[in-house]
C-alpha cells in the first residue's frame, strides 16, 4: 500500500511527530499509515511481529517518510517510557501520542483468572496512564493524546466480558481527569471508542459477526482506516477545542 508522506506543507501534520503503541497491524497499522501519511513521523510499537513491523516502517520510509519500529511490552512501564524517550530524542520533538496497544482476554467470572485480570489492568489501563505521563513531559502548547477504547465500556451484551469492559470504562474516566491536567499546557486528550473493526483477530466474516452486526444500526464491521481517519482528526489542527471526550465508531452498536 503506498503511503504518501510528501513534505508538502499542505499536510495537517506536516512537521509533527507521534508514538503509536501496537502499530504493527490492525487498527494500529492503519493509524500509524494515516498519521504519516498527513506528514508526521511515526514511531510505533509492536510486541511480536517484527516481519510486520520492520515491512511498516520500511514502506513508510520508502514513500518519503520517518518511521521508527520499537519493540515493547506496553505492561513493562520502564521499556514504555524508555521507548517514547527514543523516539523524542529520535526525532526531535514529541506532538502525538496513541495509545493502542491492548489486550482483550474474555472469560465468565468462574473461570477468569486474576493473572489475566492483572495483565488486562496493565496493558489496557496502566499502560495508558504511562504512555500519557511520559509523552507529557516532551509535549508542548498543541500536543494531542488519544487512547484506543472500545464501544464495550457502554454495552458488554455477551457474558464472559466483564474484565474487559471495565478496563475501557476505566479509560473514559482517565480521559476526562487527565483533560483538568493537560489543559492548562495546551495537550489535548480523547478517547476513541470503536466497534467491530475488520482485522485479522476480528475477521468481518469471523464466528462471531452476525451476532455482532444484529446489534448494530450498521451492520458491517469498521474498516481500520475508518477509525485511523477519527484518530486523524483528533491529532490534527482542528480538533483544537476537543478534549476529555469519548468518541463511539461503532455503526451504532451502543445506540
Amino acid at each position: 500500500m503506498a503511503i504518501n508522506t510528501s513534505n508538502s506543507i499542505s499536510l495537517p501534520l506536516s512537521g509533527k511527530v507521534a508514538f503509536v503503541t501496537g502499530g504493527s497491524r490492525g487498527i494500529g497499522a492503519a493509524i500509524v499509515r494515516r498519521l504519516a501519511r498527513d506528514g508526521s513521523a511515526v514511531a510505533f510499537t509492536y510486541s511480536a511481529s517484527r516481519t510486520g513491523a520492520e515491512a511498516l516502517a520500511a514502506d513508510i520510509e520508502a514513500a518519503g517518510g520517518r518511521a521508527l519500529a520499537l519493540q515493547v511490552d506496553s505492561s513493562d512501564a520502564a521499556a514504555l517510557t524508555a521507548a517514547i524517550d527514543q523516539a523524542a530524542t529520535t526525532f526531535g520533538r514529541l506532538d502525538v501520542l496513541v495509545n493502542n496497544a491492548g489486550v482483550a482476554l474474555m472469560g465468565e467470572l468462574d473461570t477468569f483468572t486474576l493473572e489475566d485480570f492483572d495483565r488486562t489492568l496493565a496493558v489496557n489501563v496502566r499502560a495508558v496512564f504511562v504512555g500519557v505521563q511520559e509523552a507529557a513531559r516532551h509535549m508542548g502548547e498543541g500536543g494531542r493524546i488519544v487512547t484506543i477504547g472500545s464501544t464495550n465500556s457502554e454495552r458488554m451484551p455477551w457474558a464472559g466480558g466483564a474484565v474487559y469492559a471495565m478496563s475501557k470504562a476505566a479509560i473514559v474516566g482517565l480521559t476526562r481527569g487527565l483533560a483538568r491536567d493537560l489543559g492548562p499546557r495546551g495537550i489535548t486528550i480523547n478517547n476513541v471508542q470503536p466497534g467491530p473493526t475488520a482485522t485479522d483477530m476480528n475477521p468481518a466474516d469471523g464466528p462471531m459477526a452476525a451476532s455482532m452486526h444484529g446489534l448494530m444500526a450498521l451492520e458491517r464491521h469498521a474498516r481500520p482506516e475508518e477509525i485511523a481517519g477519527m484518530v486523524a482528526y483528533l491529532a490534527g489542527p482542528e480538533a483544537g477545542m476537543v478534549t476529555g471526550s469519548s468518541l463511539l465508531i461503532d455503526g451504532g452498536f451502543a445506540a
